[in-house]
């Protein structure tokens, strides 16, 4: 099943500058996974070196954020539109 996956302008250089990509997966954390396969690097900016998703990184399954769902482990069944954000720093 391919989900789409809209990408944070500060990421887009590690997906060649593409703002929607396709990447597979049954939960978060596989679709993390196979996103990371095709753009190397990509789940180093999403995660922290226990594999945990980063606090200032927001992910939301079809406009619900995953943090109060099941985190990582929220289901996905192919239909849905995910969404990362990442927070930006500013004064």
């Amino acid at each position: 099943m391919s989900i789409k996956v809209e990408v944070p302008a500060s990421m887009r250089s590690i997906t060649m500058g593409k703002a929607e990509i396709q990447a597979c997966g049954t939960t978060i954390s596989e679709l993390i996974t196979d996103i990371n396969r095709q753009y190397p690097g990509f789940q180093s900016r999403i995660c922290d070196e226990t594999g945990r998703i980063q606090k200032f990184i927001a992910i939301f399954v079809d406009g619900h954020d995953i943090r109060t769902l099941q985190k990582d482990q929220t289901p996905l069944h192919g239909n849905e539109k995910v969404l990362v954000i990442a927070a930006i720093a500013g004064g």
